[in-house]
């Protein structure tokens, strides 16, 4: 038997105690009635054996009471073999996990780490089977537990370094939680586990604050994985990092207004003052005047870099972060924002109006407040012809017309709607039954003025309609606000598979959305101008316009940032060979009907190339930038608390039994003895022990004392009887 805290068995000599009351006789036990002692004087009784000791039970169940929680204090434990791997004989089953993200490409940290994993394969004994795996958003293989068994012992340091010299970091993001959980299910992978092995996850990485571990938080940690962290240090501390604040990230970017950037330090930076400016790719010298930045350590700030002039070179795509030491986040690819254009043509009775001298009724016409309502988008640039030629016509994404077109204007237009286009009709108060019956091709077509007293409001919206749905959420779904003085009644069971998404209180159609041909014919029952409703001076009206230039195929900016390994769709309409450009120069085809560009391998900016015929030279079609996630600027240690708060108990590798095994042989049968003492918890039985002695004794000292009670009882009546004269 031994002891992990062999001082608190002195507490043992406490059982000197029970003796010592056992021996001290406070009164003695034979007693004589006597008549009054008031004249005598009071003296203590002899003690003729002062050595005495009675209740020798009693005494016994004291001692050992006192003598167990003594033990349990000190902690008792049965040595055992050390339970090391190295020191047992037991075979090891190591998974080396290393971090291949954009942060490990900082000074120092990737030789760091390749020296560790050659120091952990060349330590393994002949009977462990070792793993090694790369990851940053994948992970990745790069020696399997099937390529160690299937190699000589003599091999298998030879087979690591050959593969980690074709291994460095890449420029994706961490994500750490993944990486763990693949790596535990690694392991505990029964098909591939032999009994009695000792599991391990061995990581190595910078453990980057802006690592993401979220993942651990839905997963159950294996008991009998063990997961030891061995983290790389860079030479330099702290680091800065720029990332550009596009549209897609939240930010508001206007066409005009420059280039917003978001410069961030990290919180054990020692530097504080930094600039960013335009440069071309590959260049180290920035092209114009920098912007100065004061970024305290820890924060963030905003900066606005002005677009290039007319002057600048066509390929200034890029900004730069100068003043941090660490460079692989200081670069960030930039597409300055352009607007989609958008080809309205608009047919109305206020168009010729305003195609002269502007009048004081064209002010309050349709077409003023469907202008002002298209204004306003920086992300489209919306032109509203009201030329009604051919080509405006073939043109024109969306056709509007708030009148009664004659038969040789409508010809077109319903030829427009049978190739594919959109038109919206807004019903004139004369004349309109004419111009839907030439327009949908259906004859019998009736529509009646309504004038409402008062006024009249939506009553039946469908929401799950594409042009409804924006309004979808209860927080934009009330049209209560929207009032309606007229509108004209029309039958929609006279349109055969027309759709109604919304209708007035009275029930008679508001919207009417028609298929003609390969087009669709949407149609109003009432104007939006002050005269018919309050549509065009409500909130509904630019998001219901903005949905039927959506429906109509007319789309907002794309996004063009991304980061490292995201998916870039691809909304290509133009036929013929299209190849992408890397920020590296190389020509990656691709296959026809690709929907999704996957190889954003590296920062930078790509370009979609379409192939010109004839050999001329490629159309650009598209360009987008490639970024390093901002996350790994973020390079502060992460504490070994975080995995654990996630559940994923953590041992730093300086504090594992088998580095202090090899360190300290004496400090390893300290460690082997905790564990013993941990597993086998024998202070626990002592404790058990000692409650139920001092639950006996307690039974036995009642039952002594009520024997002794009964007996000094019977004492005292037979002296008390009267003495026969």
């Amino acid at each position: 038997m031994n002891f992990l805290a062999p001082l608190f068995l002195a507490g043992a000599a406490a059982v000197v105690l029970p003796v010592v009351f056992h021996l001290i006789r406070r009164k003695t036990r034979e007693q004589v009635p006597f008549s009054s002692l008031m004249f005598l004087r009071v003296s203590p009784p002899r003690l003729t054996k002062r050595s005495r000791l009675e209740d020798l039970l009693l005494l016994l169940l004291r001692c050992l009471v006192l003598a167990l929680l003594a033990a349990a204090f000190a902690r008792p434990f049965v040595r055992r073999p050390l339970a090391l791997p190295e020191l047992r004989g037991t075979i090891r089953r190591e998974l080396i996990l290393v971090d291949t993200s954009a942060s490990m490409r900082r000074e120092g940290l990737w030789d760091a780490a390749r020296a560790r994993i050659l120091a952990a394969v060349e330590s393994a004994a002949p009977g462990d089977t070792l793993a090694v795996y790369g990851f940053d958003r994948r992970m990745r293989s790069v020696v399997s537990f099937a390529d160690w068994t299937s190699r000589p012992s003599a091999e298998r340091v030879a087979l690591v370094r050959s593969r980690l010299d074709a291994l460095a970091p890449a420029w994706g993001a961490s994500d750490l939680g993944v990486a763990l959980v693949r790596a535990a299910e690694e392991l505990t992978d029964a098909s591939t586990t032999r009994p009695g092995e000792t599991l391990e996850i061995r990581l190595i990485s910078d453990l980057a604050e802006g690592d993401r571990v979220q993942a651990l938080a839905s997963f159950e940690w294996p008991k009998s994985v063990r997961l030891i962290v061995d983290p790389v240090k860079s030479k330099t501390p702290g680091n800065a990092g720029v990332q550009w604040l596009s549209g897609g990230s939240g930010a508001t970017v206007k066409v005009g207004d420059g280039v917003r950037v978001r410069v961030s330090n990290s919180g054990d930076a020692t530097r504080d003052a930094f600039s960013v400016a335009w440069v071309r790719p590959g260049a180290k010298e920035p092209f114009a005047t920098p912007v100065a930045v004061y970024v305290p350590p820890g924060q963030s700030r905003i900066a606005t870099l002005p677009l290039p002039g007319t002057n600048a070179p066509s390929d200034l795509s890029e900004v730069m972060l100068l003043g941090d030491s660490e460079s692989f986040d200081n670069r960030v690819g930039v597409i300055p924002p352009e607007p989609t254009p958008v080809q309205l043509l608009y047919m109305g009775a206020d168009a010729a109006k305003e195609d002269g001298a502007a009048g004081s009724a064209s002010v309050h016409g349709p077409l003023f407040f469907l202008r002002h309502a298209l204004e306003g988008n920086p992300q489209q640039k919306v032109r509203i012809t009201t030329q009604s030629s051919a080509a405006a016509l073939a043109s024109a994404d969306l056709v509007v017309i708030t009148g009664d077109l004659s038969d040789d204007r409508s010809a077109p237009v319903r030829a427009r709607l049978a190739a594919g286009g959109m038109v919206l009709l807004v019903l004139a108060p004369e004349g309109g039954s004419t111009t839907v019956s030439a327009l949908s091709g259906t004859s019998g077509v009736t529509v009646e003025e309504v004038r409402v007293k008062g006024d009249t409001l939506l009553g039946e919206l469908d929401f799950k309609h594409p042009f409804l749905l924006p309004f979808a959420d209860p927080r934009y779904s009330d049209f209560t606000h929207i009032h309606f003085w007229k509108y004209r009644r029309l039958d929609a069971a006279t349109l055969p598979g027309a759709r109604v998404p919304a209708r007035f209180e009275t029930g008679d159609p508001a919207l009417v959305e028609l298929a003609v041909g390969k087009g669709r014919l949407v149609i109003l029952t009432s104007g939006w101008q002050p005269s018919d409703s309050q549509l065009a001076v409500s909130t509904k009206f630019v998001p219901l316009l903005q949905s039927m230039l959506e429906s109509a195929g007319v789309g907002s900016v794309p996004l063009a940032a991304f980061t490292v390994g995201d998916s870039v769709p691809l909304d290509l309409h133009d036929s013929g060979a299209v190849r992408i450009r890397t920020p590296r120069g190389d020509l990656l085809p691709l296959s026809p009907g690709a929907l999704a560009f996957e190889a954003t391998s590296e920062p930078g900016v790509y370009v979609v190339e379409m192939a010109a015929p004839g050999g001329s030279a490629p159309r650009v079609v598209r360009r987008f930038a490639v970024n390093v996630d901002p996350q790994e600027s973020h390079t502060q240690p992460l504490p070994l608390e975080t995995l654990e708060r996630f559940g994923a108990p953590a041992t730093a590798a300086a504090d594992s039994p088998r580095t202090l095994a090899k360190a300290n042989p004496a400090a390893a049968g300290v460690l082997a003895a905790i564990e013993a003492e941990a597993q086998q918890k024998l202070w626990k039985w002592c404790l058990s022990a000692a409650f139920a002695l001092a639950l006996v004794e307690t039974a036995v000292a009642a039952f002594s004392a009520q024997r002794a009670r009964a007996r000094d009882g019977r004492e005292s009546l037979q002296t008390s009887d009267p003495v026969p004269s």
